[in-house]
């Protein structure tokens, strides 16, 4: 009874969803990491998921998960699509701190989740977690005092 007790318990640990390796930016959006050199920012359900919401978890993920220099570059490696961490989740983007192979045709002047390649420092993309702070702030005070 009691090695049955302990198989189940180990199976079901095993089978935990990936939710519980993710990390959540200041905004709410989950990243995941892809590879060693990538990670994922997946759209939080229900929201606009526009291109200041990724990179505000990029910069987010990199400024105090991966302790990165405020100067750093962040590229986008894989364009807005379906997730590869999150299977079922239809919004995710992702970025790297090293460039691309193959960039897409030169950077923009406007914020894109479509062109990889485009880049931002650490700093300026985490800028774009307060933009809302407003609203943030009204849904969850508990990061605002």
């Amino acid at each position: 009874m009691f090695k049955m007790k302990n198989l189940g318990l180990a199976l079901l640990l095993l089978s935990a969803p990936t939710w519980a390796l993710s990390w959540y930016a200041w905004n709410r959006y989950e990243v995941f990491p892809v590879s060693d050199t990538v990670f994922e920012v997946v759209e939080r359900p229900g929201s606009a998921g526009g291109a200041n919401d990724y990179w505000c978890g990029a910069g987010d993920y990199a400024q105090r998960v991966l302790k990165t220099k405020t100067n750093q570059k962040i590229y986008l490696w894989k364009a807005v699509g379906k997730s590869v961490t999150q299977p079922g989740r239809k919004r995710a983007v992702q970025f790297s701190l090293t460039p691309p192979d193959n960039p897409s045709a030169s950077p923009g002047y406007s914020l894109s989740v479509k062109a990889v390649g485009d880049s931002l420092s650490t700093a300026a993309a985490q800028r774009y977690c307060y933009d809302n702070i407003d609203r943030e702030c009204s849904i969850s005070p508990l990061f605002c005092n």
